[in-house]
């Protein structure tokens, strides 16, 4: 394990995970890369510098949040805490959406900078926020964009609120904006109510490397902008990328984020010179998340050995300028003919194969589930609970229990539950990729 730092930034470490051992002829290696920041202002809790972090919050204000009127009270309640919770010095806008997108705070194209004034100002200016039109989620992510590209600060973030589908927007301008928008700023996507599309708001947060949740009761909102803000104000370093440099003839199969969500990188990948690429990995505070890579090498006889890759976080230079080291490990593969040790499979590797089993799994099973197919849908949501049992995933566990009714966790034998409330089918849906980490033993 090896450490870089620049002095005013969290401290990176990365660890690698795997049984380097395979047989003779055997060809993929398995690592999990544990990616950890400390030390940083977070954890110190000191004053991060003004202008570090510019945030612009989409609310949705298409017609139908005002059914229940309960949505839009909501929403304005939410955002005016999220407000509340910008640190002095954060560049900041609010945005209401409908079929077009329409600056609400402060106006003409610019951004606030936050402070006991701007807070206030722009809270009144929500008293205005009323609901009517339609649903153009890309017209918002647009506005968004061109708010943020107009700030130097490092971490540009976007927290996006909808209540329905983006029935007014074509599904292919959505995908050339997200398209668009990758790299430039992350965005965190919460859907209230039911009305919404899993699938939709899910995407637009994989797309801009964020989060994504369900807020069944509006009642709720408040407090999960808030913990999002929270969030986003804790971050410190911006556009971090794990850089992947392979050997001739090993060939990369995947590389995805397994923790604290299950993410997948691996089309991600922009060249970073010879035999090497990078992934992104978004903003950091003072976090741990791990990642899975696999790679195929050249086959061997046994006794011979290789570096299969190096995993390199790397922050992107400036113009001209080679990029920050932050930290590096090594992933190798060792032939031998010691049956045990070809064929023991790492503790991290086994776990976070079964955690991306449990989130296909729940999502096959759920689509399963709403074309009519009993048979295929009591197998794979068996599976999941057998797999969220094994692995110690309680709150997943807890998901699945109001979907089915569970016979023998182990086992994974089940039946569907006649009725499902569609708040806990949602639920389930949204947060099927979050994952736990490996048991402490």
């Amino acid at each position: 394990m090896a450490n870089f730092a620049k002095p005013s930034a969290p401290r990176f470490s990365v660890e690698v995970y795997q049984n380097e051992f395979l047989p003779e002829g055997g060809r993929d290696v398995h690592a999990i890369v544990t990616v950890t920041a400390t030390g940083g202002a977070t954890a110190t809790r000191t004053a991060v510098a003004d202008g570090t972090a510019a945030v612009v919050l989409m609310v949705d204000c298409s017609g139908s949040m005002e059914y229940p009127p309960e949505k839009m009270r909501g929403a304005r309640a939410a955002t005016a805490a999220a407000i509340d919770t910008l640190r002095d010095g954060t560049a900041f806008a609010v945005i209401a959406g409908t079929h077009v997108a329409k600056e609400v705070y402060p106006g003409q194209g610019h951004l606030a900078v936050a402070d006991p004034a701007t807070r206030a100002q722009a809270k009144e200016a929500l008293r205005g926020l009323s609901s009517g039109g339609g649903t153009a989620i890309g017209t918002w992510l647009r506005l968004a964009d061109g708010l943020l590209r107009g700030s130097t600060a490092a971490i540009r973030h976007g927290i996006l609120l909808t209540d329905g589908r983006n029935e007014h927007e074509e599904p292919a301008v959505l995908r050339a904006t997200l398209d668009a928008c990758a790299g430039r700023f992350t965005c965190d996507a919460r859907g209230v109510g039911t009305d919404w599309d899993v699938k939709e708001v899910t995407g637009i947060a994989s797309a801009l490397l964020g989060s994504a949740d369900i807020v069944a009761d509006p009642a709720h909102l408040a407090e999960d902008f808030t913990r999002v803000m929270e969030n986003v104000m804790g971050k410190e370093v911006a556009d971090v990328a794990l850089r992947l440099w392979t050997p001739v003839g090993v060939e990369i199969q995947y590389v995805k984020q397994v923790a604290p969500a299950v993410q997948d990188l691996t089309d991600r990948r922009t060249e970073a010179g010879p035999r090497a690429g990078e992934y992104p990995t978004g903003s950091w505070g003072d976090e741990s998340r791990e990642y899975h890579v696999c790679v195929r090498v050249p086959t061997a006889t046994v006794g011979q050995e290789m570096l299969a890759a190096r995993t390199t976080l790397v922050l992107p230079g400036a113009a001209g300028e080679p990029a920050t080291v932050l930290a590096q490990g090594l992933v190798r593969a060792v032939w031998t003919n010691d049956l045990a040790a070809s064929t023991a499979i790492n503790a991290q590797v086994a776990h976070y194969t079964g955690q991306a089993e449990l989130a296909e799994a729940i999502q096959q099973g759920l689509e399963a589930r709403k074309m009519g197919d009993v048979g295929g849908a009591t197998a794979k949501l068996g599976r999941a609970v057998q797999l969220a049992s094994s692995s110690g995933n309680a709150d997943t566990a807890r998901l699945l229990s109001k979907v089915v009714d569970v016979v023998d966790a182990v086992a994974g034998t089940v039946r569907l539950k006649a009725k499902v409330a569609d708040a806990d089918e949602m639920t389930l849906d949204t947060r099927s990729t979050q994952t736990v980490r490996v048991k402490k033993t």
